[in-house]
């Protein structure tokens, strides 16, 4: 997908006034971005505890890669007037109906032909930092699209209050997932599931390394 250069542009300077006061003002880590791709399909499937997410994944990433897009479906309600709808878009996050949205499934599986695009598979926020269950159509869309699945852990951000200052957090990114045997089987919801189990368990896996993994809630 080609991206203007100034919307690149916009998007490093967004970001990197984002990181001054999450890593300059507070103490946010970043851990691990060695294990992002720089070109190719990406996604970057994260646990899902707080509203900062969407704005500090973008900066875990534009600090080691600039000028390029980090995309992101949001709800659609914040896309019904003008002034957040423009700032969002340019942002790079688009619009996602609730229950199933052909539309935005289209969008997210031609993004990730050779883009990065963040993802919650939980689909809620669990504010307590346990984590959920995955959500089925996320394994489906990694079998369609065969992306480079980064397993990412935010620490902390669900106790952060805004404006902060000196509050403490980590965005911790592991190795690439690996589903060639997954991948093998028949493309049917049993598949699709095992797929997004393994994305949880990959996920929890870089919890407990960080010694931030507090349980599952149940499905």
């Amino acid at each position: 997908m080609s991206v203007s250069l100034w919307r690149r542009f916009w998007i490093t300077f967004s970001a990197y006034v984002i990181g001054c006061y999450a890593s300059l003002l507070n103490r946010l880590q970043v851990k691990g971005a060695q294990h992002i791709p720089a070109k190719g399909g990406v996604l970057l499937a994260s646990n899902h505890i707080s509203a900062y997410e969407t704005i500090f994944l973008p900066w875990a990433v534009l600090r080691s890669q600039p000028f390029q897009m980090v995309w992101a479906p949001a709800k659609e309600e914040l896309f019904r007037k003008l002034i957040p709808r423009l700032l969002y878009s340019s942002w790079g996050a688009f619009p996602v109906r609730r229950g199933r949205d052909v539309k935005a499934g289209r969008v997210l599986n031609d993004l990730l032909a050779d883009q990065k695009v963040m993802l919650f598979p939980e689909g809620t926020r669990h504010r307590d930092g346990r984590l959920g269950p995955g959500n089925r159509g996320v394994g489906k869309v990694i079998y369609d699209t065969r992306p480079v699945v980064i397993p990412t852990a935010l620490i902390g951000l669900n106790r952060w209050k805004f404006p902060s200052l000196g509050a403490r957090g980590a965005i911790v990114f592991g190795p690439p997932l690996v589903f060639d045997d997954l991948f093998a089987l028949e493309n049917n919801k049993e598949t699709h599931q095992l797929i997004v189990e393994r994305v949880m368990e990959g996920i929890a896996e870089v919890l407990k390394q960080e010694g931030a993994y507090v349980g599952r809630t149940e499905k």
